[in-house]
């Protein structure tokens, strides 16, 4: 048996064909779509990237685990917890992973034969070097049962396309940097541009046209989709893509622009938790499927496992692969064969890095309770109707008391009862360091002489960069 798993971080669903945008994002991702099954609403539970990987190697959300910020210097994941990689390993799998996760957290190297370090002298990615670190090590090991995890990081700023790939997003007749044109400004001038200036901004060059880093998001999903194009041609030509079991799906998505925030994966609105999955295994999963209720990533290690224990592959020690005590996730195996709609009434949400805020979203609501804005102004309390406001437009908190109330409630009893008698660790977290991206920024601007309350009520760009060329 042989198993692919491929994280597409930042990828937001809602940019996908198959997930209903209009532009020529993802052919390839689609036709994948069709031979398989999508999720049509699949979630990130906790976000950003160190959060969301580490739910989905556990089965378990971040408030079991004790894993609920990213980037903080205060969390460990204990060995005691199961993790996915080495589940298989120790039952025969060779297990293998084109990953950088593990500069960031050591656990992320865990369970590994192979563990091909996707870093080089740039800070960002791009699926090319994934792919030549990838393929090759299929050739090698193609008549084994292996579990592949390869991560790819091309939508994740700073967007850098190849430019052949921009033209089909952009207008040609329009100027990317027009000085009339004024709708960067607010992104330029919000209190977290000093962390933005150099990946997001300095990178890409003076663009005064928001539309154009639109643009560039999508065209480096474009530029993905070749990449996912070319492994599974790959697997094709070695004769092993109809034995495949391959899992795609987003750590989180991304907002561009949304709700204040500018290219970038906080806040606890659709755009960022509204994630894509999909799975392909041919002759076991039904071709065309779309499962339409809620599941999340802690759902995929009782999925694969569940798998595994179904197909009996020989050489494989399934004695080993007991799904762990104390799972958050639930099998989609139901949901994959229409037995069930989906596998979770209602998904909560957790975030700890720009912003400290826990929710809920159901079917028809989501729930936002905000314990710390960071760099953001937000209400304390934020409560949408999904159906008749998708954009998450209209707080009803104020109007439906009530309604809140009764959500509130709800998040305080699940977060009682997955901390039985623990410390909160996002209190933890707030209450010892305080949010890590605010760290940064309050690093950043220390070193030109700023502090951080004097930044917030002047956030002005222009101010910033002079301080950065005069060096101080």
């Amino acid at each position: 048996m042989k198993i692919i798993l491929i994280s597409l971080d930042t990828l937001r669903a809602s940019r996908l064909g198959s997930y209903g945008y209009d532009k020529p994002t993802s052919p390839y991702l689609d036709r994948i779509a069709e031979q398989g099954v999508l999720f049509e609403r699949a979630y990130a539970g906790d976000i950003p990237t160190e959060v969301a990987h580490t739910g989905l190697f556990t089965g378990r959300v971040g408030l079991s685990t004790g894993i609920v910020s990213h980037g903080s210097s205060l969390t460990q994941l204990p060995k005691t917890v199961a993790w996915l990689p080495t589940l298989l390993r120790a039952a025969g799998f060779t297990t293998a992973a084109v990953d950088n996760l593990y500069q960031l957290k050591e656990w992320f190297a865990r369970g590994y034969r192979y563990y091909m370090n996707s870093s080089g002298p740039k800070r960002w990615i791009d699926g090319r070097t994934v792919n030549e670190m990838a393929l090759p090590w299929l050739n090698e090991h193609k008549e084994e049962s292996f579990f592949l995890f390869l991560h790819y990081w091309d939508p994740h700023t700073p967007y850098l396309p190849p430019s052949p790939y921009i033209e089909a997003f952009y207008d040609k007749n329009r100027d990317p940097y027009d000085p009339d044109n004024r709708s960067m400004s607010e992104a330029y001038n919000h209190s977290a541009y000093p962390f933005f200036k150099h990946h997001h901004y300095d990178l890409v060059g003076p663009v005064t046209d928001s539309a154009y880093y639109d643009a560039l998001y999508d065209a480096e999903i474009r530029y993905l989709d070749d990449r996912l194009k070319e492994l599974d041609d790959h697997l094709e030509e070695l004769g092993i893509r109809e034995e495949t079991m391959l899992i795609l799906f987003g750590d989180h998505g991304e907002s561009l622009t949304e709700h204040q925030i500018y290219w970038d994966h906080c806040g606890l609105y659709e755009p960022t938790v509204h994630v894509p999955l999909i799975m392909r295994w041919p002759g076991r999963i039904p071709a065309g499927r779309r499962v339409q209720g809620l599941v999340q990533h802690v759902d995929l290690l009782p999925t694969l496992l569940e798998a595994i224990r179904l197909l009996q592959p020989s050489g494989i020690d399934l004695a080993k692969l007991a799904d762990p005590p104390e799972l958050d996730g639930h099998s989609l195996w139901p949901a994959i064969h229409g037995e069930t709609y989906g596998t979770h009434e209602q998904v909560y949400l957790s975030e700890c890095a720009w912003q400290a805020a826990r929710g809920i979203r159901t079917e028809r609501f989501k729930y936002i309770r905000t314990y710390d804005a960071g760099p953001f102004t937000r209400p304390s309390c934020e409560l949408y109707d999904l159906i008749k406001d998708p954009a998450e437009t209209v707080n009803l908190a104020e109007e439906e008391p009530g309604l809140t109330a009764d959500f509130q409630r709800q998040l305080d009893a699940w977060v009682e009862a997955k901390l039985d008698g623990r410390p909160d660790p996002m209190k933890v977290q707030l209450r010892q360091a305080g949010l890590p991206f605010r760290g940064r920024i309050e690093a950043i601007l220390s070193s030109v002489g700023m502090s951080w309350a004097e930044w917030c009520s002047n956030p002005d760009r222009e101010r910033f960069d002079k301080a950065v060329r005069e060096g101080r």
